[in-house]
């Protein structure tokens, strides 16, 4: 990583920290100041999309880990996701334990049931391994609407109580945000600390060269096995996160098109970063938000009976758009781009400082 000309690494310590000079520690701690006003400065409208922008992050760092590291590619995410969700909710409703057993056992049964759909990754790779996953998905969603549905509510769901904290409720958006906000910024420094550690270093390995790190001694049965239970780990939170928003579970909401765009949110943000993980979810729900505001004014051109057509697709269409354009011209993603433009300012108007 380039730095300020004249910044030099004295120890160990000092080339492994992720913040090394005092105006990268002045700038964060500006940005988490910004963060808890954030609910003071902008619309109660504004608040609720960047409650689920934290979402999406959280979920996004799981595919990340598990995809962009690991490069276990998985089209079952937003399943998974619903299993953190569902799983929250049956420890809530069935066992009576509250929303902090939930956020500590969700997520660990998420896991747990991404190391049985990850099996297959030590034979199976690349184009196979997503159609597995993919079957991942319907199977999860399709239990999620038939089994037991005494328990999981079958197609109507299940209503799950907010989240409360000494009598203050989070069900607006306002309160909502300091429930879900630290959350994304706590597992954003889980996750850039598990990337940089000795697993992921092991996930980057069977990535590039799944031969060459099983003749260094890596497991590749394990450590695909080991990225399947931290990304869905990861998602487990995620699901955690959503029961909280929505104050309820249902299989519509975990849907095959959320797994797709959650691909989508690390293609663009940059695969294998996890900075790449928070510009795709901003990104992509921007886009999404912008769709949405876009579609009444587009819809006004065109006949009634097409105007809706064309407010349900537009979103689609402009998503696949915008992913095959990163690909072309980008296929590294915005933190790519943000990497190239932070050299660029910090080395203006010369390379090195003059002597």
């Amino acid at each position: 990583m380039s730095r300020p000309a004249g910044t030099k690494d004295v120890d160990y310590a000092q080339s492994m920290a992720i913040l090394r000079t005092r105006f990268e520690w002045v700038m964060l701690i500006a940005f988490l100041i910004f963060l808890a006003v954030v609910p003071r400065i902008f619309s109660p409208e504004t608040v609720d999309i960047i409650n689920v922008m934290a979402i999406w992050v959280v979920g996004a760092h799981g595919l990340n880990l598990l995809t962009g590291y690991a490069g276990q590619i998985s089209i079952g995410h937003a399943a998974f996701i619903g299993v953190g969700a569902y799983s929250t909710a049956v420890l809530i409703l069935q066992l009576g334990l509250n929303h902090w057993w939930a956020l500590l056992l969700a997520p660990i049964m998420t896991g747990l049931v991404g190391m049985v759909f990850g099996l297959p990754s030590l034979r199976l790779k690349g184009f196979y391994l997503a159609m597995a996953t993919l079957a991942a998905q319907f199977i999860l969603t399709t239990a999620f609407l038939f089994a037991m549905p005494g328990i999981v509510g079958g197609i109507s769901g299940l209503t799950v109580p907010f989240p409360e904290i000494g009598g203050m409720s989070f069900r607006v958006p306002e309160n909502l945000y300091y429930l879900l906000m630290p959350t994304a910024v706590l597992m954003t420094f889980f996750a850039k600390n598990i990337a940089r550690s000795r697993l992921g270093r092991a996930f980057v390995a069977v990535r590039d060269n799944d031969l060459a790190a099983e003749i260094m001694g890596i497991s590749l049965f394990g450590y695909k096995l080991r990225a399947f239970f931290v990304g869905c780990l990861f998602a487990g939170v995620a699901g955690w996160m959503r029961v909280c928003y929505d104050g309820c579970v249902r299989p519509d909401i975990y849907p095959l098109m959320d797994s797709i765009w959650y691909l989508g949110v690390i293609i663009i943000g940059g695969m294998g970063s996890t900075m790449g993980a928070i510009f795709g979810a901003i990104f992509v729900r921007l886009l999404h938000e912008m769709v949405l505001v876009a579609s009444p004014a587009l819809g006004s051109f065109f006949p009634p009976e097409i105007a809706g057509q064309l407010g349900s697709g537009l979103g689609l269409v402009v998503f696949g758009v915008v992913v095959a354009l990163f690909l072309i011209f980008e296929p590294r993603g915005i933190t790519h781009t943000w990497e190239i433009l932070k050299g660029r300012i910090r080395h203006w108007p010369f390379v090195f400082a003059p002597g």
